[in-house]
């Protein structure tokens, strides 16, 4: 509940703070009583939502911590914690990025994650469970694919996305509810009932629907961080990794951080869709296909 309360809050405070910001500048309200500003409307949607997103990206490392509880490992005192940012700082040198800052949860589950504002200012975190379930050639794996998200810059691009996404989504629902309000049931001078009614409906579906997209990006990504956490750590240890998450029980990591975990909940038929990770055995199978490994985010070391 915490944690759920501290997503929420945050995500109140960032639209209610750009809100202020959009009056501060003199942005005139967009809901008038001739209709939509659609100018007004354009730049208010695209402040709420590529700035909302934009924002929770900037917050996300603030955010993350709280939200698990991870505590960052600055002067590492255990041999496990010297193993642990000794790894990320040498993959982040193969990979090409600054060493991101490692932290630690406390957790049974087997999982880990990654977030950050930019390739440079990361965050990488993994569970005590992963730490005490894990041998060192299964956990360096999974070190391995947060670091490879972090090297291609997948925070930044679904942040970008989906503040695109929300931008749109805010345009259309409310010009749906102003269709229906002038046009079905005739009101002639500013916004009635049915305009806040259909707006708040066709946000709920548009938004449902527009999360596809979001998702789809999302798995695709986790085969892209699979392929570079082989490179980084080796397939056969990336493989043993997804194989031994496949044996544990999972549970997701909290909202707003599911999408950045290493493995994400099962589903099929229409519960697939709205997945952030695929099945754990594509990604096995995927890894399995003979060949060479693309080699990892060559235009940073370039």
């Amino acid at each position: 509940m915490k944690r759920t309360l501290l997503f929420l809050g945050t995500n109140l405070a960032i639209v209610l703070v750009l809100s202020i910001a959009l009056n501060a500048l003199g942005v005139p309200g967009h809901l008038t009583a001739s209709g939509l500003n659609l100018e007004s409307l354009l730049i208010f949607a695209a402040v709420i939502g590529m700035g909302g997103s934009l924002l929770s990206l900037a917050l996300s490392k603030w955010m993350a911590k709280r939200a698990v509880g991870a505590v960052v490992i600055t002067h590492p005192q255990t041999r496990s914690e010297r193993w642990l940012v000794q790894t990320v700082q040498r993959q982040a040198r193969a990979a090409g990025i600054d060493a991101p800052e490692v932290a630690v949860y406390d957790s049974p589950q087997v999982n880990a994650f990654a977030t950050g504002m930019n390739r440079n200012q990361a965050l990488v975190a993994v569970s005590t469970g992963l730490l005490q379930q894990m041998t060192a050639e299964e956990a360096e794996a999974v070190l391995g694919h947060e670091v490879a998200h972090v090297a291609n810059g997948d925070m930044v691009t679904l942040a970008l996305i989906q503040g695109v996404i929300n931008t749109f989504v805010i345009v259309l629902a409310r010009v749906v509810g102003q269709f229906v309000d002038r046009v079905i049931f005739r009101t002639e001078s500013g916004q009635g009932p049915a305009f806040w009614l259909t707006m708040i409906a066709a946000e709920l579906v548009l938004g449902a629907l527009a999360s596809l997209i979001v998702l789809w990006f999302s798995r695709q990504r986790e085969f892209r961080a699979d392929r570079g956490g082989a490179e980084l750590a080796g397939r056969q240890n990336m493989i043993a990794a997804l194989r031994r998450l496949a044996a544990v029980s999972q549970q997701p990591l909290p909202r707003g951080l599911a999408a950045f975990g290493i493995a994400g909940g099962a589903g099929a038929g229409i519960r697939r869709l709205f997945m952030s990770h695929p099945p754990l055995e594509e990604r096995i199978a995927a890894l399995q296909v003979t060949g060479p490994m693309p080699e990892l985010c060559r235009e940073n070391r370039e």
